[in-house]
């Protein structure tokens, strides 16, 4: 087990110094065109599997970092970028983590090459797990899959929502219900191939922020696949679900939401998220601060001004902390007795709403303009708070874990 540290090793320096090279030349100087064109930034994208950041070998190296901060690491330095762009390059992580975390050896070895491509045909992936009546409510989930014995297809019917890549991806990952009984302990993950009938893009949502990324219903009408794509397989759902039930009799109804619990254990890659958003919002804010003068004077030499700034410093470097405190808790298998992944994911979402709009305040007119990058962070953040759970089932989460109570 590797001893927690607040300093980086020279390798992830090495690793660090590259993504922030990365994210300076060729997200930023990107990041407005794309966010007004509210389309995917497939020559960005491209770019990025190019130099290998684009790969499922890069993110795995920083997945089974030891010290368990590759992942937010990465994550910040590419939302320091732009928070749009970024999620476009790591969206396809949320698919090959489900993929990773369920699926056979062959499996993983068959699908999650298909979900990347190469540097000279990209491809994305979607993970499709909220529905239009189950965001933050997994047990309500609706979408069915009835296993068809004769032919060993599995039949998906029903809507998913807020599909990053959904509709335009390569290979789509469906959760559905297979056991309507067990509540969200009868869920189970499926691969549907490309070109799979039935599967079509349903409303492409026109966002508030993250622009560059896509963001779709997808319909699942008859979508019929092979029994070889439900993760896993067979033999092992059907022990599960008889687990599952068995567990029920007897009052397993108390037993933790495993959905909930792997939420948890994710929460502060997206807490590392919010924290580079926050991190270049300020530093826009500390440089404007330092150049603008009013009244004979640099604007930061006004206490009002200067005290902001140290609020925001402070509340981003206490943010960086929370989520690295998680990240290794989570590598290395430390129960989060006090829900300290949410805690990073609700402090770091919560700072990056406040750190961007002060940086506005800072900027003045020229902050509430396009001109500007504050007034896109300042859009961007505002998801920080809703995906992945909202701020609220954070809280709930944590008073929860904390007085003892089921998540569910």
């Amino acid at each position: 087990m590797a001893e927690f540290t607040m300093e980086l090793n020279d390798e992830q320096k090495e690793v660090r110094d590259w993504l922030h090279g990365f994210a300076a030349d060729v997200i930023r100087p990107a990041a407005a065109e794309w966010d007004e064109r509210e389309e995917t930034p497939w020559p960005v994208i491209q770019e990025a599997a190019k130099v290998g950041i684009y790969s499922l070998d890069f993110y795995a190296q920083q997945y089974f970092d030891a010290t368990g901060l590759g992942i937010p690491m990465t994550m910040e330095e590419l939302f320091w970028g732009d928070a749009g762009i970024a999620l476009s390059i790591v969206g396809t992580g949320l698919a090959a983590v489900g993929v990773l975390a369920n699926g056979t050896e062959e499996q993983i070895g068959t699908w999650i090459p298909q979900m990347y491509g190469d540097a000279n045909d990209v491809k994305v992936a979607a993970f499709c797990s909220s529905e239009p009546d189950a965001g933050s409510d997994v047990a309500s989930m609706r979408t069915r899959a009835v296993y068809d014995e004769a032919k060993d297809e599995w039949v998906i019917n029903g809507t998913k929502t807020w599909a990053t890549n959904g509709g335009i991806a390569n290979v789509h990952v469906v959760v559905a219900v297979v056991d309507p009984e067990l509540g969200s302990k009868g869920h189970a993950s499926f691969i549907v191939p490309p070109g799979t009938k039935g599967l079509a893009q349903g409303q492409k949502f026109k966002k508030h922020g993250i622009r560059a990324s896509h963001t779709a219903e997808v319909i699942l009408d008859d979508v019929r696949v092979p029994g070889s794509c439900l993760l896993g397989g067979k033999e092992k759902l059907d022990a599960r679900l008889a687990r599952a039930r068995e567990k029920a009799r007897k009052g397993g109804e108390r037993v933790k939401n495993a959905a909930m619990a792997t939420f948890e254990a994710s929460r502060p890659a997206v807490g590392a998220m919010a924290v580079g958003t926050a991190r270049a919002a300020y530093e826009v804010a500390l440089e404007y601060a330092q150049t603008r003068e009013q009244f004979g004077r640099p604007i930061i030499d006004n206490q009002g001004v200067a005290f902001q700034l140290a609020d925001m410093r402070t509340a981003i470097d206490a943010a960086r902390l929370l989520v690295w405190r998680a990240s290794w808790m989570a590598i290395n298998g430390k129960p989060f007795t006090a829900a300290e992944g949410s805690m990073s994911k609700l402090f770091a979402s919560e700072t990056a709403k406040k750190v961007t709009a002060q940086a506005i305040q800072i900027l003045g007119g020229n902050g509430y303009t396009r001109e500007y990058p504050v007034e896109r962070m300042h859009r961007d953040s505002a998801i920080y708070t809703i995906f992945e759970g909202t701020s609220e089932i954070q809280r709930l989460v944590i008073a929860r874990t904390l007085s003892g109570m089921p998540i569910r």
